[in-house]
């Protein structure tokens, strides 16, 4: 069996930026080891799966190279990227989720693609787990917490670019992963961010989608506005346009594809 394959850097304007995210449009779902074969094949964060319903509702699901994955920003944002260019007169699209729930994408004027996520926004947490400050190389100021992460956050954004992280220490704190961030210095970006997911898919993600569902809903807090701009400071960084809308939050970015071609299996 031939499937169509595009992967496609997500949140990036330009090649080898941004994250990589391979996606496979279906007529019907496969066997789920299948799957997660593929994506550990593709070796990329993540591989997303689409079937389209009657309804014209993608249902979307994420697999990891480790495992599926509940929520995922830039293979959602890729795979939206990839629709819109094989239907030109598309403007959005609906999508669904178990974990998320009906969601949807708008193609804006300006080249961005924006999604329409629910807020996830993070508690504090009193009790440090040991795991956490001792897998991290410097001491978080707090730590926050929501249905996917921890939230360290720091005072400093020099601490944020200087982490260095010992993966099997972070992997115990499975099913959470754990993000660091700080408020910019720099007047492009509102906030800053890196996210290590040793439990689900591999060590320092290039640019996490999902995790500013939660950092967005924080940082508006924290800085008194509404309308902010994110640099995810990996390696390949990405640019993340983002805002707080009651209980939804707006995350926009754009896309360059990389490859389109067909895989046999």
């Amino acid at each position: 069996m031939k499937l169509k394959i595009s992967i496609v850097d997500a949140f990036a304007d330009k090649l080898f930026k941004g994250n990589q995210a391979a996606v496979i449009v279906l007529e019907r779902w496969l066997d789920e080891k299948l799957m997660q074969d593929i994506a550990a094949e593709n070796n990329l964060s993540e591989t997303a799966f689409l079937v389209k319903e009657k309804n014209d509702i993608f249902n979307i699901r994420w697999f990891s190279p480790l495992c599926e994955i509940d929520f995922c920003g830039h293979a959602t944002l890729a795979s939206a990227f990839i629709l819109f260019k094989e239907n030109q007169a598309l403007t959005s699209i609906k999508f669904y989720a178990k974990a998320v729930g009906d969601f949807e994408v708008y193609k804006k004027d300006d080249g961005l693609i924006q999604m329409n996520f629910p807020k996830r926004e993070p508690v504090k947490v009193q009790e440090f787990p040991n795991e956490l400050l001792e897998g991290l190389s410097i001491k978080p100021k707090e730590i926050y917490k929501n249905v996917q992460a921890y939230f360290a956050v720091y005072e400093k954004e020099e601490d944020v670019l200087n982490i260095e992280y010992k993966s099997e220490l972070l992997k115990k704190l499975a099913p959470y992963d754990v993000v660091v961030t700080s408020a910019s210095k720099n007047r492009e970006y509102d906030f800053v961010s890196r996210y290590f997911w040793p439990a689900s898919g591999g060590k320092e993600d290039p640019v996490t989608g999902s995790i500013h569902a939660g950092l967005t809903p924080f940082w508006a807090n924290k800085l008194n506005k509404n309308i902010l701009v994110a640099l995810q400071a990996s390696k390949r960084t990405g640019v993340l346009f983002c805002e707080l809308k009651e209980d939804r939050v707006l995350i926009s970015g754009k896309a360059v594809q990389y490859l389109e071609g067909n895989i046999s299996v």
